[in-house]
């Protein structure tokens, strides 16, 4: 049960840190934050391994740069669907 709780709340500060050096929004607020911080954990470790100190399942260096270039990615997205519309 506390595993799940540490996860999130580590995935919440990843995303939280990785919106903060995009300078971007990140849509959605702590669920938001939540979302990137998962995704850019999986994205980090997918490009960058495993290196750095790990907590709760999270390699901590990989995933805030994850999470940065995630919410990158989406920021992009985001003005590219906004330009068509």
């Amino acid at each position: 049960m506390w595993g799940i709780v540490v996860s999130v709340l580590m995935a919440i500060l990843i995303g939280f840190i990785g919106d903060s050096l995009v300078r971007s929004r990140m849509p959605g607020g702590v669920f938001g934050s939540m979302i990137a911080g998962f995704a850019g954990a999986w994205l980090g470790t997918l490009l960058l391994g495993v290196w750095g100190p790990v907590i709760a399942g999270f390699a901590v260096v990989p995933a805030i740069i994850g999470s940065a270039l995630f919410v990158f990615l989406l920021g992009l997205l985001g003005q590219a669907l906004s330009r068509s519309a």
